[in-house]
């Protein structure tokens, strides 16, 4: 991770720590070093969640990128993977999101996109880091009649809308659905984009008054949806997050249906019609075991990478896939879409449901799911790496994996954003897989100590 990005963007405290003034630096810097091969007046798209600091960051952005010459096109309140497909459809030279994903009200963050509508790659954010740390001297300023135009288009709503209609050709009448769409973005589509389809629709936490993003609603807090699906005799529910780039399910049990388990049931119908590329979908180390095992019986071929949607969708772009995602709901259907998209996700699930005729409890009990815990432990800098060759550590996880065979497995792993070691273990067998958490972690923390 960068100085100033991390795996999906900047993201911090706002006004605090992701500051006006970090946001129109990054603006700047952004605008220069995304349109400098622009032989054009650039133009730079940008959307926002609910969040009520979105507003404050989205003046100062704008404000950054029309002061070194840049248009700022403002969509308003829209999905992430709206910006994303906009970015491409409006012929953009780059896009920004304003949005902390699945955070509480009190983060914000900004995600950039290139012209073609993927994430940026290491390299660039790197270049915009090092333009405003290390080198703010070399950002000139246009002045006079040189400075950008700030505009607003009223269509981005209705232009994504259309896209993920055109990518879902099933109808859904007759069905019943409901929608928690987290008091995010989904706000503001979810309910058009499913009426459209058909379904009769049930909205839950689909009125942002911009504090209330994420608070105990959408896909990290499930209760509320699972509750209500049963209660009001729904085919299924959705759950978004903060700015509908997941998307979770509820059978009509009122159970959780999560993102391994929607990978699983969509790879399996890719398949059966035929459009599923080189039979392979790609996943994650922390995929659930019961996936895996679930793909091979399928016959279809599985690549697992690290965690974080940015390593799946380089993956399938390597490798020409169609599908790929995470156990968390970020899913990437790369005929249709650069980035994960949650309502597109969504649809795309209840359009199985559909046309295989079957409820959505009977599609995700086909793959089993293994029971999975995991336990922290810290560390100091130092320690980072070196526990992997520590004789004693190494030793209590090569007799677990003994034990657990092929009906368990156990992934040993250091954050990404915290020091800490994560030890995630799964098993058929519950009572072995607390075992082998416990007895690991126990190692971990003697380590730590010695």
């Amino acid at each position: 991770m960068g100085r100033l990005f991390g795996t999906d963007g900047a993201r911090g405290v706002a006004i605090t720590e992701l500051t006006c003034e970090l946001a129109m630096q990054i603006g700047r810097a952004a605008a220069l070093v995304l349109t400098k091969e622009a032989k054009h007046k650039a133009k730079i798209v940008i959307g926002k969640d609910t969040r009520i600091s979105s507003d404050i960051l989205e003046a100062a952005l704008c404000a950054g990128i029309c002061s070194v010459g840049a248009d700022a096109v403002q969509l308003g309140v829209i999905p992430t993977p709206g910006v994303a497909y906009l970015v491409r459809s409006m012929g953009a030279d780059a896009g920004v999101m304003i949005s902390a994903s699945h955070n509480s009200v009190e983060f914000n963050g900004i995600k950039l996109f290139a012209s073609t509508g993927y994430k940026l790659p290491d390299a660039v954010e790197e270049e915009i880091e090092a333009l405003i740390l290390d080198a703010p001297e070399k950002i000139t300023l246009q002045s006079h009649t040189n400075v950008g135009r700030m505009e607003r288009y009223e269509h981005a709503k209705e232009d994504y809308i259309q896209h993920i209609l055109e990518s879902v050709p099933t109808r859904f009448d007759g069905m019943k659905i409901a929608l928690d769409c987290a008091n995010g973005s989904a706000s503001a589509t979810a309910e058009t984009l499913f009426t459209a389809l058909g379904a009769e629709v049930c909205m839950l936490s689909a009125e942002p008054d911009g504090t209330n993003i994420n608070d105990h609603c959408g896909s990290t807090h499930m209760e509320q949806l699972m509750a209500y699906v049963p209660a009001h005799g729904c085919q299924l529910g959705l759950a978004f997050d903060g700015d509908a780039d997941r998307c979770l399910a509820v059978d009509e049990t009122g159970k959780v249906v999560d993102g391994d388990q929607m990978i699983a049931i969509c790879a399996k119908a890719l398949k059966a019609s035929g459009k599923l590329e080189k039979d392979t979908a790609v996943v994650t180390v922390m995929t659930n075991l019961g996936f895996f095992h679930f793909t091979k019986r399928e016959g279809i071929h599985t690549i697992a990478t690290k965690v974080g949607d940015r390593y799946v969708l380089e993956e399938m772009k390597k490798g020409g896939y169609c599908i790929g995602g995470e156990q968390s709901g970020h899913i990437i259907f790369l005929e249709h879409a650069t980035t994960g998209d949650g309502e597109l996700s969504g649809a795309k699930l209840v359009e199985i449901v559909k046309q295989s005729g079957k409820k959505l409890s009977e599609l995700a009990g086909e793959m089993e799911t293994f029971p999975q815990q995991m336990q922290n432990v810290r560390i100091t800098a130092d320690q980072r790496n070196r526990w992997k060759e520590d004789e004693a550590v190494c030793s209590v996880m090569k007799q677990y994996e003994e034990r657990l065979g092929e009906d368990g497995r156990i992934l040993v792993r250091e954050s990404g954003t915290e020091p800490l070691i994560r030890v995630m273990v799964e098993a058929k067998d519950a009572d072995l897989m607390q075992e082998a958490v416990s007895a690991i972690a126990e190692e971990l923390e003697r380590y730590t100590k010695r």
